[in-house]
């Protein structure tokens, strides 16, 4: 789908801005600190596959704006296996750029009576390994957001990033 590429394309470009302004800082604070090297990824968590949903003042904070959403993702009206790859690269993308809270639209299905296939499939994948490493803890958006047929993320730290 061209629209899909394209967005995903315009979120690259901004998340490689902001990677250069983090670097930039960063670069700084080591220079003022005297501290040189690179981090080097962490070897995968191991985390059981329990979802682990975001704490209340977190989702509150969220839905009236004070948080910052960095970054999101429209996956309705993708099929499974295109929505599964796209998926797992942004959140894999945002996770490398250290980013903390994403937006994730499933949509909410369009059959009457039943959900939608992606609402009900990617809470599912994030038990799976290869999503798991990446977050943190996820919950239903405020309805600002897409509510039901929407996700905040909570992307893991980085390995040897603090607060």
């Amino acid at each position: 789908m061209p629209g899909k590429k394209d967005e995903l394309a315009e979120l690259d470009a901004f998340l490689a801005e902001a990677e250069v302004e983090k670097k930039t800082a960063a670069s700084a604070k080591q220079t003022s600190a005297g501290v040189g090297g690179t981090a080097t990824p962490a070897a995968p968590k191991s985390r059981s596959g329990v979802h682990h949903p975001l704490e209340r003042p977190v989702k509150r904070k969220i839905a009236k704006g004070q948080l910052p959403l960095e970054a999101r993702i429209d996956l309705h009206g993708l099929v499974q296996s295109e929505a599964h790859i796209l998926l797992l690269e942004f959140l894999m993308r945002a996770h490398e750029r250290g980013m903390r809270h994403v937006l994730v639209i499933t949509g909410k299905g369009s059959s009457l009576g039943s959900e939608g296939a992606l609402k009900r499939a990617v809470p599912m994948w994030f038990s799976k390994p290869e999503f798991r490493y990446f977050i943190s803890s996820y919950e239903t958006a405020a309805q600002h957001h897409g509510g039901e047929g929407a996700l905040y993320i909570r992307l893991s730290r980085r390995h040897g990033e603090r607060a």
